[in-house]
C-alpha cells in the first residue's frame, strides 16, 4: 500500500496546473530560472488559502492532524494584511498583551477575518499565559 502523502502529495508536483500563486500565476509557471531572471513578482512566491487547506487535507489523511490544524491556521492568516499579522504576533509574545488584549485580538480574528481556529489558538494562549504569569498587567 503506497504512503497516504504520495498522492497526490506532493502538490507542486501532482497539481502544478491547477494551483496558482498570490498573483494568479499557475505553478507550473513558477521556476528557479524564472526567479534568476527577475520574471517573478513577490505575488508570485506567496502561496494561497486554498493551497494550504489542501495540504490541510493531505495531512489530515495521513494522520498527521496537528500538522492539518497549523495549515488550517496558516491558510487562515494569508487573509491578514502582513503589518496586521507581524503586530499580532508581537502581541502573543509572552509579557506584550494582557489577557483582554489577547481576548480582542481573538475576537477580530473571528469577526474581521473569518479566522476561527486562529482565535482559538490566541484564546488558549490567554489562558496558558494567565495560568504562568505571563501577561502584561493591565
Amino acid at each position: 500500500m503506497p504512503h497516504p502523502l504520495r498522492e497526490p502529495y506532493p502538490l507542486m508536483e501532482s497539481c502544478r496546473d491547477t494551483l496558482r500563486a498570490v498573483s494568479g500565476r499557475p505553478l507550473s509557471e513558477v521556476t528557479l530560472e524564472r526567479v534568476a531572471a527577475g520574471e517573478l513578482s513577490p505575488a508570485d512566491l506567496h502561496i494561497t488559502a486554498d493551497t494550504l487547506r489542501r495540504q490541510a487535507e493531505i495531512a489530515a489523511a495521513a494522520g498527521y492532524l496537528p500538522l492539518a490544524c497549523n495549515l488550517r491556521r496558516a491558510a487562515e492568516l494569508t487573509a491578514i494584511p502582513d503589518e496586521q499579522l507581524l503586530a499580532m504576533y508581537e502581541m502573543l509574545r509572552p509579557g506584550r498583551a494582557s489577557y483582554a488584549e489577547l481576548l480582542a485580538l481573538a475576537a477580530r480574528l473571528e469577526t474581521e477575518y473569518a479566522a476561527p481556529e486562529s482565535a482559538a489558538l490566541v484564546r488558549e494562549a490567554a489562558e496558558v499565559y494567565q495560568a504562568r504569569g505571563l501577561l502584561r498587567a493591565e
